[in-house]
């Protein structure tokens, strides 16, 4: 008999996955009007708060600090480089950010992995959805909704930013969203382990009133001008779409979000 792993190979020990699986789950903020708003809000778990050294004192950034000591959250000081590589954003992060712990917000593998097998489960995924208000109000209206979260992948979608958090009207730290590097694997991944994949569409669709799927589902909403991408669409084996009235051909991808978080059966 063969070692599972060879001699050679390290494995990682316990604390190293739980330290993982703990920085799996932050969403970093950046700008220095939503990191307060952030820190005001006694219900978010602040993990810790990034500032850059050459930020000067007074004002807001002196409030950030403050809130920061009522609340005991650790402070970590970097140079505008070092702290553009955690914002992400160095145009608009203005020398401060700040990592909430939420639950929710972790990689899709993890997530299938934990879930109960046996019950039926409802994701939104989406795919080229840029507008940043848009990937806000979804986030809003799904988490709000009984579907069970969002699928939402690294590329191609709306950076998680101040905007997404305001039209989220801060329900981005509490629904669940699932991250994923590629949708495409991702849909793979999920129609193996049993889930039906239906693309939201306009032509040739089944109304989703109509729809009786016991199976788990991924319901695909695409970008408004273009839809769902052709690869994406290939791997899927409904076609569904809300019936529109008086010459009307089409929702706001956030609207149609919400009908299908709401009324997906």
């Amino acid at each position: 008999m063969t070692d599972k792993f060879p001699s050679n190979q390290r494995t990682d020990s316990p604390e190293y996955l739980k330290r993982k699986k703990f920085f799996s789950h932050l969403v970093t903020v950046y700008g220095r009007k939503p990191v307060l708003e952030v820190l005001e809000d006694q219900k978010l778990d602040i993990f810790r708060l990034h500032l850059a050294e050459s930020n000067r004192s007074g004002g807001i950034v002196d409030q950030i600090k403050q809130m920061a000591r009522q609340r005991n959250i650790e402070v970590l000081h970097h140079s505008r480089n070092e702290l553009s590589r955690i914002s992400r954003n160095s145009k608009q992060d203005q020398g401060v950010a700040c990592d909430i712990h939420c639950p929710g917000y972790q990689p899709y593998e993890q997530a299938i992995d934990s879930m109960d097998g046996e019950e039926r489960k409802i994701f939104i995924a989406l795919d080229g959805v840029t507008n940043p208000q848009n990937l806000g109000m979804i986030i809003r209206s799904v988490t709000a909704s009984p579907c069970h979260g969002l699928l939402l992948p690294t590329k191609g979608v709306a950076d998680i930013s101040p905007l997404v958090i305001k039209a989220s009207a801060g329900t981005l730290f509490k629904g669940t969203i699932l991250r994923c590097e590629s949708l495409v694997l991702a849909l793979q991944n999920l129609k193996k382990r049993g889930f039906v994949l239906c693309m939201l569409s306009s032509h040739d669709a089944t109304p989703l009133s109509d729809l009786d799927i016991k199976q788990s589902v991924v319901f695909v909403l695409g970008n408004e001008s273009d839809g769902v991408s052709d690869n994406i669409a290939s791997l899927c084996d409904y076609r569904v779409g809300i019936p529109m009235n008086n010459g009307v051909e089409s929702l706001n991808v956030a609207v149609t979000a919400s009908l299908v978080a709401f009324t997906a059966k």
